[in-house]
C-alpha cells in the first residue's frame, strides 16, 4: 500500500519520471515517494520519503531511479518472488540487481556514477544500524560488498561472516556472472544450501579449521538458517544447487591438497602449494587418437549444409567484407615512382618540373593475415539440437572465412572410456604407481579434424556429430599447438561449449583449473580468445570474450559477430545479430 507522499517537489518528481521512462522504456512510468519505498510496483517507481527531504542528495535520489529502472527493463520479478525462503530471496534480489545494474550501465554509462553514489548511502545506512541487525541481514550485506567489488570496513568483519565468504567465493563468483533472474534464484539457493552445509560442518574447506564451532559461530548460523522457510519446489534440490558452486559439498582426496581463493575470479586456477597451477594430466597418450576428416564428407549433405548456413549469416559475411575492404583500401604508400596512379599528386606533377613520384602503392595491412581455428565441444551434452546448429555454426564459419580468404581450420573433441587404456591403467597400478598427480585414467582424447588450414575443402563439417566427455585443457592445448603452427599476423581461437570441463575418470576442479592455466598460458602467447556458450554461461568463467547464446537458432549469427569484432579489432562498427 502506498503511503502519503511527504511535501513532495512536484518538479523534482516531474523531472525523474521523465528520467524513469527514458530508461525502462515504459510511457506510464511514475516516480512517487512513500513510506514503503523503494519498491517497484506495474507502473510506479515508489521513493523513500526521506529522499526528498531538505538536504537529501540528488545523486542518491537518482541512483534510487536507476535502481528501480534496472529492475523493470532488465528483471524478473515473479521469478525471484517464487522462492519461500526470505534469505533465499533476499540473495536472489541482491544478485540480480547488481547483474540489472551493470545491463542499465552498458546501455546508459551515466548511470555508474548514481548507483556508485547509491552504494554509499547503502553503507552510510548499513553502518549506522550494524549492532541491530541479524546475521542473516548481515550476509546479505556482505554478499552485496562482494558482488560490487567492495572493501568491507572493520566495523562489518567477523570470524563467522569472513569464513562464510570465504567458503562460498565460488558460489559468489557464479552470482557475479548469472545472465537472467533464473540464474540468481539458482546461484542464491546454491549459496543458502552452502552456507547450511558451512554451519553444519558438513563443508571441508581449507579455510576453515577443525574447530567449526568457534570459528562459524556455528549453533546461531544453523538456527539462523534452519528457521527459514523451505526452498521453493520449482528449486533445484541441495544436491543440484551446490552444483552451481562447481564442486561438491565434500570434496575428494585429491582436491583436498587445493588451495582455494577467497579472492579469485571465476575459474580462476587452482593452485598447488608450490602456487603452480593444477593441471590435467593423464598417466599416458598413447591411445589419444586423431581422426582427419577433411574432405571425406558425404558431398550432398555438405552442400545442404552449406546453403542452410548461407540463409543465416550471408548478410553478415557481406558487411564484414565490406568493412575489411574499407580498412584495407585506407593504407596507402603515397610518393612512389610506379604504382597506380596518386590524383592529389597530379598538381605537383603538373606545378613542379622534374617531379617524378606521382604514384601510389597499396599497403598490405594484417587485416586478413588471421589463422583462425574453430574447435568444437562435441560432449555428450550436446546431443540433439545442439550439436545441428553447432555443425550448422561451422559450416557458416568455415564457408564464410574461405570465401573471404582467411587461413582457418575447424576442429572437434571429446574423450571416450577406452578398453586398452583401461587396461593399461590396472596393469599401471599393479606395476606400484600412484594415481596422485593425474587425472586421466581410462579415457582417450578422440579429437577431429573436419577442415585442415591447407584445404578449402569444407564437405568434412557434414560429419561433426557428438563424442562422450569434454575435457576442454587438453582439447585446446592440442587446438592452439596446431594454430600457432600456422604463420600469421594474428592467431584467433573460437571455442564452441555448452558447459564446464568434465570426464568420467577426471577430478572436476582439476579439469576447471587446467582449463584456466591453459586459457591463460595462450593469452599470454597471444592468442585471440572467444568462447561462445551455448544454452550455458561457463564460457564467461574462463575465456577474455564470450558470448552466451540463450535461443539456439541464434547460434550462428552470434558466433559470427563476435568473430567479426574481433576480426575488426573492436572497432566501432558493429554486427546486428539477427532476431530468433
Amino acid at each position: 500500500m502506498i503511503g502519503t507522499p511527504t511535501s513532495p517537489d512536484d518538479d523534482l518528481l516531474a523531472h525523474l519520471s521523465r528520467l524513469a521512462r527514458t530508461l525502462t522504456g515504459q510511457e506510464g512510468m511514475e516516480v512517487v515517494v512513500a513510506d514503503d519505498g523503494p519498491q517497484l510496483l506495474s507502473n510506479k517507481m515508489v521513493l523513500p520519503t526521506d529522499r526528498l527531504r531538505s538536504g537529501a542528495s540528488i545523486q542518491v535520489t537518482i541512483g534510487y531511479v536507476d535502481l528501480l529502472a534496472a529492475r523493470a527493463r532488465f528483471s524478473t520479478p515473479e521469478t525471484l518472488a517464487r522462492l519461500n525462503s526470505p534469505v533465499a530471496r533476499r540473495l536472489a534480489q541482491a544478485i540480480d540487481d547488481r547483474r540489472a545494474c551493470m545491463r542499465l550501465v552498458a546501455n546508459y554509462a551515466g548511470a555508474a556514477s548514481f548507483l556508485a553514489d547509491l552504494r554509499l548511502e547503502m553503507e552510510r545506512k548499513a553502518l549506522e544500524h550494524w549492532s541491530t541487525l541479524g546475521w542473516k541481514e548481515k550476509l546479505v550485506w556482505r554478499v552485496e560488498r562482494f558482488l560490487w567489488n567492495e572493501a568491507p570496513t572493520a566495523t562489518e568483519l567477523s570470524p563467522s561472516l569472513n569464513a562464510a565468504i570465504g567458503a562460498s567465493s565460488d558460489v559468489l563468483e557464479q552470482a557475479r556472472a548469472v545472465t537472467s533472474s533464473s540464474d540468481s534464484v539458482r546461484v542464491a539457493l546454491s549459496l543458502v544450501e552452502r552456507i547450511r552445509a558451512l554451519a553444519a560442518g558438513d563443508v571441508n574447506n581449507m579455510m576453515l579449521t577443525a574447530d567449526a564451532e568457534s570459528i562459524l559461530d556455528a549453533a546461531h548460523t544453523r538456527s539462523e538458517f534452519e528457521s527459514d522457510e523451505p526452498a521453493s519446489p520449482d528449486g533445484p534440490s541441495s544436491s543440484d544447487a551446490t552444483s552451481v558452486g562447481g564442486s561438491s559439498a565434500t570434496q575428494t582426496q585429491s582436491d583436498a591438497g587445493l588451495e582455494p581463493s577467497g579472492e579469485g575470479t571465476a575459474g580462476a586456477p587452482r593452485r598447488s602449494p608450490q602456487n603452480s597451477p593444477i593441471l590435467s594430466v593423464p598417466i599416458t597418450t598413447q591411445f589419444d587418437s586423431v581422426t582427419d576428416l577433411t574432405g571425406k564428407g558425404d558431398p550432398v549433405n555438405w552442400r545442404k549444409l552449406r546453403n542452410a548456413a548461407r540463409a543465416q549469416t550471408e548478410p553478415l559475411k557481406a558487411r564484414l567484407e565490406r568493412a575489411l575492404k574499407a580498412d584495407e583500401q585506407t593504407h596507402w604508400k603515397r610518393e612512389q615512382e610506379r604504382g597506380e596512379l596518386d590524383r592529389p599528386s597530379l598538381v605537383r606533377l603538373a606545378t613542379s618540373p622534374g617531379y617524378r613520384m606521382p604514384f601510389r602503392v597499396r599497403r598490405v595491412g594484417p587485416g586478413r593475415d588471421a589463422a583462425i581455428c574453430v574447435l568444437i565441444d562435441r560432449s555428450g551434452s550436446m546431443a540433439g539440437r545442439k550439436i545441428e546448429l553447432a555443425r550448422l555454426c561451422a559450416a557458416a564459419l568455415g564457408d564464410a572465412l574461405t570465401q573471404l580468404g582467411f587461413a582457418s581450420e575447424v576442429l572437434g573433441y571429446s574423450s571416450i572410456e577406452d578398453a586398452g587404456m583401461r587396461e593399461y591403467y590396472q596393469h599401471w597400478l599393479a606395476g606400484g604407481n600412484s594415481p596422485s598427480g593425474f587425472n586421466r585414467f581410462v579415457e582417450r582424447l578422440d579429437l577431429q579434424v573436419y577442415k585442415r588450414f591447407d584445404s578449402d575443402n569444407l564437405s568434412g563439417l557434414a560429419c561433426i556429430e557428438c563424442g562422450h566427455e569434454n575435457p576442454d585443457g587438453e582439447a585446446l592445448a592440442w587446438a592452439a599447438a596446431r594454430l600457432l603452427d600456422r604463420r600469421a599476423h594474428r592467431h584467433i581461437l573460437i571455442v564452441l561449449s555448452d558447459g564446464y570441463p568434465a570426464t568420467g575418470d577426471g577430478n572436476a576442479a582439476i579439469l576447471r583449473s587446467d582449463l584456466q592455466a591453459r586459457v591463460d598460458d595462450l593469452r599470454g602467447r597471444g592468442v585471440e580468445l572467444i568462447g561462445v556458450g551455448i544454452l550455458a554461461d561457463a564460457v564467461e568463467a574462463f575465456y577474455p570474450a564470450s558470448s552466451v547464446v540463450e535461443h539456439l537458432e541464434d547460434l550462428p549469427g552470434t558466433a559470427f559477430a563476435m568473430l567479426s569484432r574481433t576480426l575488426l579489432d573492436h572497432r566501432d562498427w558493429m554486427l546486428e545479430i539477427p532476431d530468433a
